[in-house]
């Protein structure tokens, strides 16, 4: 049997549910989610092990129209670079919200990149059936896509057919990575991530934007079948930095408990986090930071 296997972008606006989809297609964690938008900073690699194909996902930030500072402009150009790498792109878009202008900007990159385009239409679970037909028909006047799949990330609905065309638009290839491999990410870059999560979840307003994480170092205590690891988390200004600590300390516990409790799970081992808050000015607009913390600008 011949292996069918490629590259696979998943392009979209924010919060469409790239990140979710990549999660379940995989059965594990490689991309964090949640409700709020431009989530997903750098480009994470998932790879998906079917029997006759490894496809290999590439999950983007989110595009979006405010590129106020360089950290915004290296997610933009994240995710529109990813489509010059790729063998196929994946366009998932949000049925409650069809019309979102960064869709129309991706489209025309799409008619530049020349490549096998799949339309993703997610969400479906949350509108009426008879809105889905019209919708489908104002795409195919956008842009000829191989294929249109109305899909529900969250539910599983629709994702086997869209699979199932992904690979429709792959050729026969080597297999890029081992069996077991699910990403190429490190182990730090995953806990890193993690905790950003967590201050999504539990901060407001500007508070997790202006956030970064950076994993000073991992270290397995044997003995105690425990893995201890040292986190910096980088704010902008001194009242970030309040926030994040929380009154007697209240807020920085519950990012760390939630973000301990979810590396446990997923690194099978009890972990010892320790985490620590600082004042980095303005390292959303400086390259050389950006650069130290992984971005690519």
């Amino acid at each position: 049997m011949k292996l069918l296997s490629g590259f696979v972008a998943i392009i979209g606006p924010t919060n469409v549910g790239k990140s979710t989809l990549l999660n379940n297609l995989l059965g594990t964690k490689v991309s964090i989610v949640t409700p709020k938008p431009q989530t997903t900073r750098n480009r994470i690699v998932g790879i998906y092990h079917g029997e006759d194909s490894q496809i290999i996902f590439v999950d983007t930030p989110g595009i979006h129209r405010h590129t106020k500072n360089l950290l915004n402009k290296s997610m933009i150009d994240t995710a529109m670079s990813a489509i010059k790498d790729v063998d196929v792109i994946l366009l998932m878009v949000d049925a409650t919200n069809p019309r979102a202008p960064e869709v129309m900007k991706i489209i025309s990159r799409l008619k530049d990149a020349n490549k096998p385009s799949i339309l993703a239409i997610n969400k479906i679970d949350l509108i009426k059936k008879p809105e889905l037909l019209p919708m489908i028909d104002r795409y195919k006047d956008l842009y000829t896509f191989k294929a249109i799949v109305p899909i529900s990330a969250l539910k599983w609905d629709g994702i086997n057919e869209l699979i199932n065309e992904i690979k429709g638009c792959l050729k026969p290839g080597p297999m890029f990575y081992p069996e077991d491999m699910k990403t190429d990410q490190s182990k730090e870059f995953l806990i890193s991530e993690i905790i950003r999560e967590k201050i999504f979840f539990f901060t407001k307003q500007e508070i997790p934007y202006s956030c970064a994480v950076d994993v000073d170092f991992t270290q397995k205590d044997p003995q105690k079948e425990l893995i201890i690891i040292s986190a910096r988390i980088y704010v902008e200004t001194d009242s970030q930095k309040k926030i994040i600590i929380g009154q007697s300390g209240r807020m920085i516990k519950k990012i760390g408990q939630a973000a301990r409790e979810e590396l446990e799970f997923i690194l099978g081992k009890k972990v010892y986090l320790d985490l620590l808050v600082r004042v980095e000015k303005n390292w959303t607009k400086n390259i050389s930071v950006l650069r130290r913390l992984g971005y690519r600008v």
